[in-house]
């Protein structure tokens, strides 16, 4: 892989991973309700659900995708569906909590999922892994170094943004959780994760 190649993809990973989406909303409402060691738990999940879908788009998903109609309205459907709900209930949260999905519940396996559906489901990633990541590998060269090198990269990114943003939140906690504000931040996630719905609902196949 040559090096302006990398470097492509670090500035294409860095404005991805920077900009606030679901994922991050996520994470921030987790700092502010139960701390950043469970926040961290949620961007494991969420990166988690990353990699996955790195995994899949070097295996050829994209292609699978473009492939099969049933297959990627399904994917779709279902992902917005989630994103949906999760917009829903962040918009009829009580006004002195600030909530995402399930953020009174503190297991941590449920943490850990609520972060991989986020992610699954994120329009962002989708987007990425599905069209532009597999234009990173160079096709005549070996795949599983290239493969390593770009999911370290993207791993390293994701995990770093999603710790500043969960421990600027556990900071702000207090001034987070004033209910005028808490309505405000509520208000803005649900139109976030409706928004991100909307786009993965209008999202189109590409063809074979």
């Amino acid at each position: 892989m040559l090096l302006s190649t990398w470097l492509l993809y670090v500035a294409a990973v860095f404005v991805l991973t920077v900009t606030p989406g679901p994922s991050v909303l996520m994470c921030v409402s987790t700092a502010v309700n139960l701390g950043p060691r469970k926040a961290l738990i949620t961007s494991l999940g969420s990166t988690s659900a990353i990699v996955g879908l790195m995994t899949l788009s070097a295996l050829g998903l994209g292609a699978l995708l473009a492939a099969s109609e049933t297959l990627f309205t399904a994917l779709k459907w279902a992902g917005a569906a989630y994103l949906a709900y999760l917009g829903v209930r962040a918009l009829l949260a009580p006004a002195s909590d600030i909530q995402v999905a399930g953020g009174a519940v503190a297991g941590g396996r449920r943490l850990f999922a609520q972060g991989f559906l986020v992610g699954l489901s994120n329009p962002k990633a989708l987007l990425f892994f599905g069209a532009l990541f597999p234009q990173f590998l160079n096709p005549a060269a070996p795949q599983l170094p290239q493969f390593l090198v770009l999911g370290a990269t993207f791993v390293f990114f994701e995990l770093g943004w999603l710790t500043v943003y969960a421990l600027s939140a556990a900071r702000a906690q207090r001034w987070l959780q004033q209910p005028q504000r808490a309505r405000q931040f509520n208000r803005l996630t649900g139109a976030v994760f409706l928004l991100a719905a909307g786009l993965l609902a209008t999202s189109k196949r590409q063809p074979a």
